[in-house]
C-alpha cells in the first residue's frame, strides 16, 4: 500500500507486549473483521480514498478505518472520540489496525464522508454472518405504545410554584 500510512508489523517483538499478535486469540472476532475487511473491494463499495493522492500528507487507508467503525459497531462503541481512546487501550484494536491510532476528527469525517459505502460494506458482512449461520433465530418483541404528553402549566403544582416566585403574581 503505497502512499498510505503503514502499521507496524504485528511479529515485531516490543517490550509489551512481547508480540501483539500472542494477545489476540485465535478465534477471536477480530480475525473475522481482518479478514473480511481485506476481502472487500473498497473501490466498487464507493469508499472515498481508495487511490491515494500524489501529494500531501499521506492518509489513513479507508480499510482500516472501517476495521475500526466495524469493531466499535460489534463492541457498541458509537462515539469517535471513544474509538480513538480504544485504538490507544484496547490490545485488539492495537492488533487489528497495526498501531495505528487515527484521532477522532478522522474517524468521524471517515464515517461522514463514506455513509453509503459502510452501509453497503455492512450488508455484506451480515450476508457473510448468515451463510455462517452466525446469527439464531430469536424473537424480538417491539412495543409500539405512544402518548401524547401534556402539562398544562396550572395543572402541574411544579410549574405554578415557579411563576409565582419568579413574577410574583400568578398569570
Amino acid at each position: 500500500m503505497k502512499r498510505f500510512v503503514e502499521g507496524e508489523d504485528r511479529r515485531q517483538a516490543t517490550l509489551l507486549p512481547a508480540c501483539l499478535d500472542d494477545y489476540v486469540a485465535p478465534d477471536n472476532p477480530v480475525r473475522i473483521i481482518e479478514a473480511f475487511v481485506d476481502e472487500l473491494d473498497l473501490a466498487a463499495l464507493g469508499f472515498a480514498g481508495v487511490v491515494p493522492e500524489a501529494t500531501g500528507r499521506p492518509a489513513y487507508h479507508p480499510a482500516t478505518l472501517l476495521k475500526i467503525y466495524i469493531y466499535g459497531y460489534l463492541n457498541r462503541v458509537p462515539s469517535s472520540r471513544r474509538l480513538e481512546r480504544e485504538t490507544q487501550r484496547n490490545l485488539e484494536l492495537m492488533w487489528l489496525t497495526g498501531r495505528l491510532m487515527p484521532d477522532f476528527k478522522t474517524i468521524a469525517d471517515f464515517r461522514r464522508d463514506n455513509g453509503p459505502a459502510i452501509r453497503a460494506a455492512c450488508a455484506q458482512f451480515v450476508v457473510l454472518c448468515r451463510k455462517l449461520n452466525l446469527f439464531t433465530r430469536a424473537v424480538v418483541a417491539l412495543d409500539g405504545s405512544k402518548f401524547k404528553a401534556v402539562n398544562n402549566r396550572d395543572k402541574s403544582s411544579h410549574g405554578a410554584g415557579r411563576v409565582k416566585a419568579v413574577s410574583g403574581r400568578r398569570a
